[in-house]
């Protein structure tokens, strides 16, 4: 039978992404500007931190999808996780973003410990929680409509932290962005707590393993490695999330020393974002009509190319950029949850191809390639405004670091995006044969369930 979903369910399912990014859309958004200006690192050095432990951290993502495979509680293999690491999560978020008192290397020293437990706890909690998505329901466009829910609670706090977290850095630290800093996470880090517990207790797995399946983790690694669609969806994942973090990791320093006005990049977040709700909106309803891999080859290409036009045009032109970054963000926000739900009918293709279900590593497996893009795309921000001389701490840069900014902020990221869509050729599932998988599977389970009852 395919199961469709109370709103109250998608709605306690899609608070766990908000909890979670509270502090996602902090370290895209905010991070490199918190490390460079306020906690004293170099960009090179922030740079290099983002790259080391974003790829060392990544590689934890498909042993932790191994470890989920495996668990089995009252509560299911992924639910349990969002209780235990909710609390965990909070602390080592605000101290993360706390500016303690020590020498340079004591600061350097904690920067990586702090970041390196972040990256850790983040993983134990968003690998179980992402595979939700795929046993909750085996309706692949319920899985769309779940995946849209949890876009526009991301989103949302996205739009918090965006547009909001500098003006409450302001007034929280009045003078003292350390403090601000810390005030401002504490306060979000609470609500990621509660969250992360409504999740938990709403939700319900529904799909489970063929109780006959025999445990194998070797079959399970060659499995995904021998499937196409997983394949490709993984390098969307890297170029898609390296884009991401290239673009966002800039916006705050184009505003900052070419605009010249920071503050216009809460205005600049806040129209963007409210534009990217709206994409995501309308994103089950279109996928519904022309198939999850046409609206996501569309939505990318849309937004590489206006991601490119920012390079034409002249920075102290607040309305064409805003204006712009509307039309991106909608565009961007068409493939907010396709890429979330593409993972249920990957984990679908596998167990239909190969008779095995590997839900937590399939799932494991794309996002390593997203924390993998979130290392090279923040790494590859920060050596990029190095190598184009950005000074930490100043309050004017060169022409020549201008230049950088916007040609990062632009035409780097905007060749990712396109990159992205690229990929996306190669994918081979269609709304038909996805749908078509899906009835298989139902009546396979039923004989499955038939037998051994």
């Amino acid at each position: 039978m395919i199961q469709k979903l109370s709103v109250g369910e998608k709605t306690g399912y899609a608070l766990g992404d908000m909890a979670a990014n509270f502090v996602f859309q902090a370290m895209l958004a905010l991070q490199l500007d918190y490390y460079t200006r306020t906690f004293g690192l170099s960009a090179a050095q922030a740079g290099t931190l983002f790259l080391v432990v974003g790829l060392g951290v990544a590689c934890f993502n498909p042993v932790m999808g191994i470890i989920a495979d495996r668990t089995n509680s009252r509560w299911g293999k992924f639910r349990p996780w969002l209780l235990w690491t909710a609390v965990p999560f909070g602390i080592i978020s605000i101290l993360t973003f706390t500016t303690p008192q020590l020498s340079a290397g004591g600061k350097i020293a904690y920067a990586w410990t702090t970041y390196i437990l972040l990256r850790v706890i983040y993983t134990v909690n968003n690998v179980p929680y992402a595979s939700l998505t795929a046993v909750m329901t085996q309706d692949p466009d319920e899985r769309t409509s779940i995946s849209s829910y949890r876009q526009i609670a991301a989103n949302s706090a996205g739009f918090i932290v965006q547009s909001l977290a500098v003006p409450m850095v302001a007034f929280l630290g009045r003078g003292n962005d350390a403090r601000g800093y810390q005030l401002t996470m504490g306060f979000l880090s609470l609500l990621s707590i509660v969250f992360f517990f409504i999740t938990f207790f709403v939700t319900k797995e529904r799909i489970q393993p063929d109780p006959l399946q025999k445990t194998s983790l070797g079959q399970d690694l060659s499995d995904l490695f021998r499937s196409r669609p997983w394949v490709v969806l993984f390098l969307v994942t890297l170029f898609y999330f390296t884009a991401i973090l290239v673009r966002g990791n800039v916006m705050l320093p184009y505003f900052r020393f070419v605009a010249g006005d920071a503050t216009l990049f809460s205005w600049f977040n806040g129209f963007g974002l409210a534009s990217l709700l709206v994409g995501v909106a309308f994103s089950t309803a279109v996928s519904v009509r022309i198939g999850k891999r046409q609206l996501f080859i569309a939505s990318m290409a849309l937004t590489g190319i206006f991601t490119l036009a920012l390079y034409v045009i002249p920075p102290h032109s607040t309305s064409v950029i805003i204006a712009v970054e509307v039309l991106r963000q909608f565009s961007f926000g068409l493939s907010g949850p396709i890429l979330w739900a593409m993972m249920g009918d990957v984990a679908d293709y596998g167990e239909w191809k190969t008779r095995r279900r590997a839900t937590g590593t399939v799932t494991s497996g794309i996002v390593f390639a997203l924390w993998a893009g979130l290392a090279l795309g923040g790494a590859i921000a920060g050596w990029l405004l190095a190598a184009y001389g950005l000074e930490s701490g100043a309050a004017v840069q060169t022409v020549e670091t201008q230049q950088g900014i916007v040609l990062t902020a632009s035409v780097y990221a905007g060749v990712f995006f396109l990159a992205t869509a690229a990929c996306l050729l190669l994918y081979p599932l269609t709304r038909e044969n996805t749908r078509s998988i899906a009835d298989d599977l139902a009546q396979r389970r039923k004989g499955s369930a038939a037998a051994t009852s």
